[in-house]
């Protein structure tokens, strides 16, 4: 337990910041190119490495703070690919010249020419944090951040899969939560305490593969815990023990979600703050922009953006930084202070203080919403010196204080749009799933026929594993639903499809192809330290 909590008196109640950090495993080793990769360099430089710099800074300051987040398998094996750290540093040089292009352009008006030099100047750092300070090694800077006692970071699905979708083959729940927690430990170097279950999905009963992995707690979707058997005492402003196993679930406060995630009463929706939307990539003309965007002419985001909100149906007005900046300390002020008096109201009703569990995707800090890491920061200072109602913790030192709670089973939930599968199961993307469950079946039965295996049998079908987890990864059928993207998404979904079922035929004909093995094992080459047996 932190020592922060330790011989202080017990404030009104508790908040419990979760940061989802996730992207689906995208690398290209084939092409020098690939328009998909951007999304790791545009969440690094817009999320990753401005929190990695406010929390390092908070350290400096001596700004006591506990906060979680979760770093996914595929987001953690892409940021250790060598080939994806030295193509980030490519990406991060052409942003650099790019804004050096664009403060001469905006050399005549004032307020462009300020934005341009800000971008100048994050850049640079970015440049500075990744290539100098951290050597590359992300992953060691928030695990670092970890040893301190200042974050918790818990793991994920291997690869981000839809696990409700997946339990009619409950071994391949199975592989993909201890292949997660396996990978957890060659980069964190201990185990994980608690999971971010894919889109917060459950179903009853998968608390016992997390037992199996000595998880101690997983998030739910608010009527996740509402609508638990029996009906919590608390609400989700305390855990529930669940009743298969015993594992912790923590429910998601509606109300401090809403306060960040809603565009239409939420803070990122503020007239004050940068709009995400108008970006010169698209705005300027082709023959200045062409070499910052895709080589082949479609008009990408470049991350430069001159415009602020201002309202709908009104000419964008100009992006003016210090205005923004006070909105967000203003806003984080209001967050403080509704925390409080929610806090407060619980603790009169409750035999402990209460918690509340407020998480987020962390893409939302920084890439959708460009104040959001400056917004975190304000909060945490303002939590630290200017109240004394609550306090921020984790879910792993509130069930120290708390190790007694109720026995309930949560219910069947997620946080996708309407609480259920819906985004996930659809007429867009249900064709899937007839082939993600037959390749499921035929894994576990290679998997029991070949307990003990080496050599190239034991490489490909651990590959096979690979090809199976990718192919399962919620990203893709998200993808489908949302409608962008959406040939990349069939694109991978399918390509994984037909490693997997060559590799079957491969193995039931007795005729492995090596060289078809070595290429899928430098491509996708996700979770080295794989075992296709977590199958049987």
């Amino acid at each position: 337990m932190n020592t922060a909590y330790k011989n202080i008196s017990q404030p009104k109640g508790f908040l419990a910041i979760v940061l989802h950090a996730h992207l689906p495993f995208v690398r290209h080793p084939e092409s020098d190119y690939m328009m998909e990769e951007n999304w790791l360099y545009e969440a690094l430089t817009e999320t990753y490495l401005p929190l990695l710099a406010f929390f390092n800074n908070l350290e400096q300051d001596r700004i006591p703070f506990r906060l979680t987040m979760s770093l996914t398998p595929t987001l953690c094996s892409m940021l250790n690919d060598d080939l994806l750290q030295e193509r980030y540093i490519k990406y991060l040089t052409r942003l650099i010249h790019l804004a050096e292009k664009e403060i001469e352009r905006t050399n005549g008006n004032e307020v462009l020419n300020t934005t341009a030099e800000m971008y100048l100047e994050r850049f640079n750092r970015c440049m500075m944090l990744f290539r100098d300070m951290y050597g590359g090694n992300v992953v060691g800077a928030f695990r670092r951040l970890q040893d301190k006692g200042l974050l918790e970071i818990i793991t994920c699905g291997a690869t981000h899969g839809y696990l409700p979708n997946m339990q009619m083959n409950p071994n391949a729940v199975r592989a993909q939560i201890l292949t997660a927690v396996n990978s957890y430990r060659k980069f964190m170097d201990r185990d994980p305490k608690g999971i971010w279950l894919p889109e917060c999905g459950y179903y009853p009963g998968l608390e016992k593969f997390l037992h199996e992995a000595n998880i101690r707690y997983f998030f739910t979707e608010t009527h996740g815990i509402l609508f638990a058997e029996p009906h919590p005492e608390n609400g989700v402003f305390a855990p529930v023990y669940c009743n298969e196993a015993p594992v912790a679930a923590f429910g998601r406060d509606i109300e401090s979600s809403r306060s960040v995630w809603s565009a239409e009463e939420g803070y990122p929706g503020h007239p004050s703050y940068r709009d995400f939307y108008r970006d010169i990539g698209f705005d300027l003309d082709m023959d200045y922009i062409s070499p910052y965007i895709d080589p082949i002419g479609i008009r990408i985001n470049t991350g430069i953006k001159y415009h602020r909100i201002t309202g709908k149906d009104v000419e964008k007005e100009l992006y003016i930084r210090c205005e923004a900046l006070k909105t967000a300390m203003e806003h984080a002020g209001n967050f403080m202070f509704n925390r409080e008096m929610q806090a407060q109201y619980l603790h009169s009703m409750m035999d402990r203080p209460p918690i509340i569990t407020a998480p987020y995707d962390a893409e939302l800090f920084g890439h959708w919403w460009f104040e959001g890491p400056e917004w975190l920061n304000f909060l945490i200072r303002k939590i630290a010196f200017e109240q004394n109602n609550i306090q921020m913790i984790t879910p792993s030192d509130y069930l120290e204080l708390f190790p007694e709670n109720q026995i309930a089973s949560p219910s069947f939930s997620s946080w996708g749009e309407g609480g259920y599968s819906e985004v996930w199961l659809n007429k867009n993307n249900e064709w899937i799933y007839r082939h993600l469950h037959k390749m499921e079946e035929r894994m576990i039965e290679l998997a029991q026929a070949y307990p003990q295996s080496d050599g190239l049998l034991k490489r490909t079908l651990n590959q096979m594993a690979r090809e199976l987890m990718l192919a399962e990864s919620s990203d893709w059928a998200f993808i489908m639903k949302t409608g962008t993207m959406v040939q990349y998404a069939v694109r991978r979904t399918k390509e994984h499809i037909a490693n997997f079922l060559r590799l079957y035929e491969d193995i039931h004909h007795n005729r492995i192809d090596q060289n078809f093995v070595n290429l899928l094992e430098s491509h996708n080459n996700i979770f080295p330290e794989i075992d296709y047996r977590v199958y049987a």
